[in-house]
């Protein structure tokens, strides 16, 4: 069985009635990064990043930016 980690930012930044610029400014990210993780894009997900996108959308568990897909 193949899985596939999903990332689910859009989702979070859609709730959270955020653009991609907005999170990029509070995080210290770049556009591109936010980018390529909302659209599925990224092969290596930064521990770093996913941290700093938990703190600024208030993520208590990791499930909800991330998921597998089988």
């Amino acid at each position: 069985m193949d899985h596939e980690i999903v990332i689910k930012l859009n989702k979070l930044l859609l709730d959270h009635k955020m653009t991609y610029q907005e999170l990029a400014n509070r995080t210290g990210l770049s556009t591109r990064t936010i980018s390529e993780l909302v659209n599925n894009k990224i092969e290596r997900i930064p521990k770093s990043a996913i941290c700093k996108i938990a703190d600024v959308l208030e993520v208590k568990d990791i499930r909800e930016i991330l998921d597998f897909k089988n």
